[in-house]
């Protein structure tokens, strides 16, 4: 029987915008992956201090955002992080997950800007040895680790996206100054921002 390959991608997704959907979609088709969960963050340590939207409309945004979209595969909203209390981190939640599915592969969907800064994340020697780490590499190119995990042997991989200039804070701002956002979260999201009256 063939391994299960299930990948990782987590995030705050404050708000969940077009390029998460790109990504998640580029990871199932070159990554061949049986299961991607989504795990949005609870309360992401390294994001202490900074306003975000609650946990729940970060999720119903998702579900939105997710619903109805081809090339997603078996694709599950994981929110063990929201669901937690205190600051989250990554690796409290790859410990859970490998102890969960101890035969899996798990492939951790990060972008390309997380990798040359992991380093910094928690007990990051030990993630290296949990999961694959699958890098999200614009125009091409090869993922570029940090110099300090040059000395950490790691298992890494590219996913080839297309290039997508969206970034959560840009939403943000282009909602606090009465600009519209659809073609960049997608009309359900922009509906739901809207309705909520969130980033205003």
């Amino acid at each position: 029987m063939a391994q299960r390959r299930i990948g990782i991608l987590g995030g705050s997704f404050d708000p969940p915008h077009l390029a998460h959907l790109a990504l998640g979609q580029s990871a199932v088709q070159a990554l061949a992956l049986d299961e991607l969960r989504w795990l949005p963050a609870g309360a992401p340590w390294q994001k202490a201090g900074q306003p975000m939207a609650p946990a729940a409309d970060r999720l119903a945004m998702l579900r939105l955002l997710l619903a109805g979209q081809a090339g997603l595969g078996n694709s599950i909203i994981d929110r063990r992080e929201t669901d937690r209390d205190g600051p989250t981190y990554t690796i409290d939640s790859l410990r859970a997950l490998r102890a969960e599915l101890p035969d899996a592969a798990l492939l951790l969907v990060i972008g390309q800007d997380q990798y040359a800064r992991l380093d910094t994340w928690r007990d990051w020697p030990e993630l290296l040895g949990l999961v694959t780490l699958a890098v999200a590499a614009r125009d091409g190119a090869a993922p570029t680790p940090p110099p300090a995990l040059g000395a950490h042997p790691h298992r890494a991989v590219g996913i080839a996206m297309p290039r997508l200039d969206i970034a959560a804070r840009e939403i943000r701002d282009r909602c606090a100054a009465g600009l519209a956002i659809a073609a960049l979260v997608g009309p359900a999201v922009a509906g739901y921002i809207d309705q909520h009256r969130l980033y205003t």
